[in-house]
């Protein structure tokens, strides 16, 4: 089986389409090189997969045929992706959203240059 066509089988991509531009754009590897889309998918191989921000890390468990419910993918893929990853975006996201108090109003230019100087 393809490469993309397993990581949309396994529903880490939406589409077969994003899955090949992914492997395109380099945001897939397979031990440290970058993956092309055709490459055949065996059992026991490890993909690095950027996704956004996070880091994800999976090991073919088990190759098939067509795209599974997403209650069965962990029949097919073990995510070896470490829980820091996980927390270091839920940490991202959690600092990511701006609170104001109802009334205010928007931001001025100021506050909104100390808004975006303070999330980077």
């Amino acid at each position: 089986m393809r490469l993309d066509k397993w990581l949309w089988a396994v529903r880490l991509y939406k589409t077969r389409a994003l899955a090949a531009d992914a492997c395109r754009l380099g945001k897939i590897s397979f031990e440290g090189n970058v993956a092309k889309a055709s490459k055949e998918v065996k059992v026991g191989d490890k993909y690095e997969i950027n996704l956004n921000q996070l880091h994800k890390i999976v090991e073919v468990k088990e190759v098939l045929s067509n795209r599974v419910s997403a209650k069965m993918v962990e029949n097919y893929m073990i995510d070896l992706t470490p829980q820091e990853e996980y927390e270091r975006i839920e940490l991202t996201r959690k600092f990511a959203f701006e609170k104001r108090d109802r009334g205010v109003g928007r931001p001025t230019k100021k506050e909104r240059r100390d808004i975006d100087l303070f999330k980077e």
